[in-house]
């Protein structure tokens, strides 16, 4: 075989392994934000489960976690309570274990065409530590970009409930509260006033009212997911 063959052949080989990979169509990023008491952690649960039934390979993750260094800051941002954490030190914990969570779990996981679902991502950065700590949000969003690569989720789902309903939810729950559980009403009332905010600025998240029964909450989700999948959920879901 002439070394021109070999090197067509070669050519032909590369471009048939790139038309496979160009067949395996990138996942989606949907994301499950809100302050305190939302009903975050359910209805992450529920529609990572109701994905899954449609048919879907899905990833659920959380913030800040899933990985081992998001593990540790993890343990360290909710617990630590011998002293308190400076807001900047805060900060930088949480993108580092942002980039992570992104470089490990969430890229990977949107080439292979899965739907990550993630309890928390970066809305709760600017929520918490711009709105709720003061820290620039100019100055979160130049960071924030630079940890993620300026990856953005396909839909943010921003659940809203009153400081007051959220803190009688946890009440109602036997464990202990975190960090930010225990923050004070105003900073709370902050957070949820950022959340609000937050959504209604960008065009790729909705506010979803997170009062009345889990069922409730989770059938306004699935009427989002329609609204903002119709090639996916087409007849409705």
């Amino acid at each position: 075989m002439h070394e021109s063959t070999r090197a067509t052949d070669r050519r032909q080989g590369r471009n048939r392994a790139r038309t496979g990979a160009d067949r395996v169509s990138r996942g989606r990023f949907i994301v499950v934000e809100g302050a305190e008491g939302v009903g975050k952690t359910t209805q992450v649960r529920r529609l990572a489960s109701f994905l899954e039934r449609a048919g879907l390979s899905i990833v659920l993750g959380r913030e800040p976690g899933q990985t081992g260094v998001g593990e540790g800051i993890r343990e360290l941002l909710l617990h630590r309570t011998r002293s308190p954490l400076p807001p900047r030190t805060e900060l930088h914990l949480i993108l580092a274990a942002r980039a992570a969570y992104v470089a490990e779990i969430v890229e990977p996981a949107l080439a292979a065409g899965k739907w990550v679902v993630s309890d928390r991502f970066d809305l709760s950065t600017f929520a918490y530590q711009g709105y709720g700590t003061g820290i620039d949000r100019e100055r979160i969003a130049a960071m924030n970009h630079d940890v993620t690569s300026g990856l953005v989720p396909d839909l943010y789902l921003v659940l809203d409930l009153s400081v007051e309903e959220g803190r009688a939810r946890r009440e109602d729950e036997d464990r202990t509260w975190d960090r930010f559980e225990t923050a004070g009403s105003a900073f709370l009332r902050r957070v949820r006033r950022g959340y609000v905010e937050l959504a209604q600025a960008r065009e790729n998240a909705v506010l979803v009212p997170a009062g009345g029964t889990p069922g409730e909450v989770e059938e306004r989700i699935r009427a989002e997911i329609a609204r903002a999948f119709p090639r996916t959920f087409g007849d409705g879901v």
